[in-house]
């Protein structure tokens, strides 16, 4: 029987052996504890399942757009190449190579709680193309969005259900998010408020009249 996916990141939280995995934020990578899956719930990640083992080197040190098709939505810690304790990892493929978009499920600082919401809006321009798009810019507040209301406080594991439920793995995804090359032009990250016109969000059915956006900031952030 397939678990719902807050319950298997419980499990993976909570089950098995420790094993070895990837953080990544800030054009940082740091090893980091974690837990293995159980192999009773393998069936529970399904959308992991495709992940790929190497990745391509597309993006540049910027804040952009990235264009592409799912290929897997890998849950925090489960056992993928490059897992990540306290992100869900969105796989992308893009002009051939597969990229990784890091998404912050859980706060570093103070209230650990994302705080989570919906929005139906249009793409921006330039309409969705195959790529990388660097020197973009999104602002929530451009958008009518502030942080007085219409969020939720969402823990790990409910964040990271919304974000694996929401992305479909073989549809088209436009994520806003920062990568800083070089090393690290596999990633592209801070997939939440930032600020100076560099706020991440996920697009979801990017081709349609109103997509379905996902957005993100924290407690301590007021805008």
């Amino acid at each position: 029987m397939r678990l719902p996916l807050v319950a298997l990141v419980l499990c993976l939280l909570g089950c098995g052996g420790p094993t070895s995995v990837v953080t990544e934020d800030a054009g940082t990578q740091l090893a980091d504890a974690g837990m293995e899956s159980d192999a009773g719930v393998v069936d529970a990640g399904h959308k992991a399942d495709a992940c790929a083992a190497t990745f391509g080197s597309l993006f540049t040190n910027a804040f952009g757009r990235a264009d592409g098709t799912v290929v897997a939505v890998v849950p925090p810690a489960w056992t993928c190449p490059l897992p990540n304790s306290d992100h869900v990892v969105i796989q992308v493929s893009i002009d051939g190579g597969v990229q990784r978009l890091v998404v912050n499920v859980k706060s570093d600082y103070g209230d650990p709680n994302v705080r989570f919401r919906t929005f139906s809006a249009p793409l921006p321009a330039p309409a969705y193309a195959e790529g990388w798009h660097p020197g973009l810019t999104l602002d929530y507040p451009s958008l009518g969005l502030h942080s007085d209301g219409g969020w939720e406080a969402l823990d790990l594991e409910h964040a990271a259900a919304r974000v694996y439920d929401a992305v479909t793995v073989g549809a088209p995804l436009s994520v806003y998010s920062t990568s800083s090359g070089g090393t690290y032009a596999a990633s592209a990250h801070k997939i939440h408020r930032n600020g100076q016109q560099n706020d991440g969000a996920i697009i979801v059915d990017p081709t349609s009249a109103q997509p379905t956006w996902l957005l993100f900031h924290f407690a301590n952030q007021t805008f």
